[in-house]
């Protein structure tokens, strides 16, 4: 026993003595040639591959390629890696995958990929024996019947992961090779001794030339852009997930030009929103309902990974297809988002080419009025649900640059067709609660800028005394005007918040209190129907402009606006003023509130007091100042609304029980009666509507100006 005791400590000394690196070397050579033996020695090529030893011996094989990296010094490379490079394991490995043999053998191959790159820490893709294999295998993934998506979408994740950690492998990976890599030294290629230096070097020129006839654009989107964006359309969540996420990887590369390989060499741009057009594609216009895809709420791309099976079934294939469509615009916007710039621009250019301009563009001219109504609701969804500010540029550019189309669109606020209408309408909403600059500049300022809309005799002198001033006072004389806000002891709204300072009335024009009664005296007392329900107090219209201010003034922080009127550019025989497309619109549809649904009324009002809160001084002067001096021809929001209440008064005449049938009218406008013999309806939901707006304009002045500025 004694004499075994001694044999056995002799054996393992010499163990412990013997060259570490050696054994390795024999060992892992040895895995490798079971491996290749298995291809000579058998003869059933039926015996699936997971009933062999060859899954074993790769992990064995992996195993000591990463246990011999953490006993190299960080400048050394192992004799294992470097036997695999030299003998091009890799290689063998990828036509083994391919040629499916044993069955299942490329799951294997992808696997030993995806932890070879992961779990070995030195960088291998600038090596030729390591990328050329490398980009064999992406070109096997997402192949039609493939049985082996989720190994697939993990080797491609695994792939973007190391380009994420070194950028100048992108041009490998992508197949890109016309040209070295930046900051990539022929020498970082020459690191693995003189066996493998000369089988491992060959520059990508030399590459390039011997693997390809020029054609790298087709090579790469054959590739990985294109499998990956055919992965994310499979059904299992965790495989799309990864191609998603190696998408991400891919686009948000900050470093170095990957923003302009991306960009100028690849066609991401094309591939995804060629994805977009496909999706837009199958929504069945005709069946669709304009209102739910006008309100389609935020599809985070990320939520269909988090929803159980159940959820993800709907009530019907087409708000499947919306879901999808939005998801993907979602994932869209985000990656241009997060992309750097000239990649973000390149993405937001295809998007308003190939979608924008080729798919929707003919839908918008369309003569069918589904046809319209759908594609009009889908850019108002669009444009509500956009963050990125490369694809909003594009979106503003589309809408507001392309003239004949921003005519029509204009044009369309005021359509025959009532849905169109509120549909347009939408869409002006929408831009305006944007934080894109050129959207007032382009629909309104552009137009106000020199201030023609005043009276030429209106420099100098008192604007007080002007036409519109005069039809206000003469409301304020007739019984049917008065009980002004502030005509008594009637107590003031609580105290609000401070807003930034805001541009003051023109000096000589009155009060803010007087400019607040001026537009509350506009609706004659025998309308107001507001306090018959014990509804309709000033201070919940107060909160509410004071929301909708402090969110304009936000939006228009940035933006540089000028805080005094420009000096007026009338004079004699000036040019007529020309109010733009947008303000004929509006003000054509408020001289017909009376006549209109009430939901369109909503809409309408809904853009003239958005247009009111923002703080510029010309859309103060010309939409909140009642004193202003009108040049001729010219009108403003004012002098509209008088016009207004005088067709208002000619027609209440005729309805008698005036007040009964307003109140109920409001209790069916609130849901607390279901009367429906009643007369007039359509005008006595307008007359409700502009009681509510009159107060909404008063609110926005008050916040606006405080009632102690003169």
């Amino acid at each position: 026993m004694e004499t075994f005791s001694k044999l056995t400590s002799m054996l393992l000394h010499a163990l412990e003595t013997r060259e570490p690196t050696v054994d390795l070397l024999d060992s892992f050579v040895d895995h490798w040639k079971s491996i290749t033996n298995y291809y000579i020695e058998t003869t059933d090529d039926s015996r699936p591959v997971r009933q062999t030893e060859i899954p074993w011996r790769l992990r064995q094989m992996l195993d000591i390629l990463v246990y011999e990296e953490k006993q190299q010094l960080v400048e050394d490379t192992g004799v294992c890696m470097e036997y695999l490079l030299q003998h091009k394991l890799l290689e063998t490995l990828v036509t083994l995958g391919k040629a499916q043999y044993p069955p299942g053998m490329s799951q294997q191959v992808l696997l030993f990929f995806s932890k070879l790159l992961s779990q070995v820490q030195k960088p291998l893709l600038h090596l030729v024996n390591v990328y050329r294999p490398v980009q064999k295998l992406i070109r096997l993934c997402a192949l039609p019947g493939s049985q082996t998506e989720k190994e697939e979408a993990q080797f491609l994740l695994v792939v973007c992961s190391r380009v994420k950690q070194d950028p100048h492998m992108l041009r490998y990976v992508l197949e890109i090779l016309d040209q070295p890599a930046a900051g990539t030294p022929a020498s970082d290629q020459s690191q693995l001794g003189t066996q493998v230096s000369n089988q491992g070097t060959e520059t990508p020129a030399s590459s390039s030339q011997s693997d390809s006839s020029g054609s790298s654009h087709v090579q790469s989107e054959s590739s990985l852009l294109s499998s990956l964006l055919q992965l994310t359309k499979d059904k299992r969540g965790g495989v799309s997930l990864k191609a998603y996420e190696s998408l991400l990887l891919l686009s948000g590369l900050q470093s170095g030009s990957s923003g302009e390989v991306l960009a100028d060499q690849t066609q991401l741009g094309e591939l995804l929103t060629g994805r977009l057009t496909k999706l837009y594609s199958l929504l069945p216009l005709e069946s669709l309902d304009p209102g739910q895809v006008q309100s389609w709420p935020q599809t985070p791309w990320s939520s269909q990974f988090s929803r159980c099976s159940s959820d993800l079934r709907s009530e019907s294939p087409a708000s499947d297809h919306m879901t999808n469509f939005f998801s993907w615009f979602d994932f869209l916007d985000h990656l241009i988002r997060e992309a750097p710039q000239v990649l973000s621009v390149k993405l937001s250019q295809c998007v308003h080419q190939l979608w924008l301009v080729d798919v929707l563009q003919p839908q918008l001219l369309n003569t069918c009025e589904q046809v319209v109504l759908v594609s009009t609701s889908v850019l108002c969804a669009a444009v509500r649900l956009v963050q990125s500010s490369s694809l909003l540029d594009q979106l503003v550019h589309f809408l507001l640059r392309t003239h004949p189309l921003t005519h029509l669109l204009l044009q369309r606020c005021d359509h025959i067709s009532d849905q169109i209408s509120m549909a347009s309408l939408s869409l002006v909403e929408e831009l305006l609660q944007k934080p894109h600059r050129d959207i007032l500049e382009v629909l309104v300022l552009s137009y106000l800028r020199g201030r023609a809309y005043l009276s030429p005799s209106a420099a100098g002198v008192d604007d007080r005394h002007t036409e519109s001033n005069e039809d206000s006072e003469d409301l304020e004389e007739d019984p049917f005007f008065s009980d002004s806000l502030f005509s008594d002891s009637q107590l003031l709204p609580p105290p609000l918040p401070p807003l930034p300072p805001s541009a003051p009335l023109p000096s000589g024009l009155g009060s803010t209190a007087d400019v607040i009664n001026s537009f509350l005296c506009l609706v004659p007392v025998q309308v107001r129907s507001a306090q018959l329900l014990q509804e309709g107090g000033y201070e919940s219209y107060v909160h509410d402009a004071h929301t909708l201010v402090t969110d304009c003034q936000s939006l228009s922080q940035s933006w540089d606006w000028p805080p005094s009127l420009p000096p007026s550019s009338s004079s004699g025989e000036g040019e007529e003023f020309s109010e733009g497309h947008l303000f004929k619109v509006l003000f054509d549809r408020l001289g017909r509130i009376l006549e209109q649904p009430y939901e369109l009324n909503l809409q309408l009002t809904a853009v003239l007091s958005r247009l009111s809160a923002f703080n510029h001084p010309l859309l103060h002067e010309y939409l909140l100042n009642p004193y202003i001096h009108l040049s001729h021809c010219s009108r403003s929001l004012f002098s509209v609304l008088i016009r207004v209440m005088g067709d208002l008064m000619q027609r209440i005449q005729q309805i008698s029980s005036l007040t009964d049938r307003l109140l109920n009218t409001r209790r069916r406008l609130l849901g607390l009666s279901h009367n429906t013999g009643l007369e007039y309806l359509t005008l006595l939901r307008g007359v409700i509507v502009l009681e509510e707006f009159c107060k909404e304009l008063a609110a926005i002045v008050f916040v606006k100006l405080p009632l102690d500025q003169q």
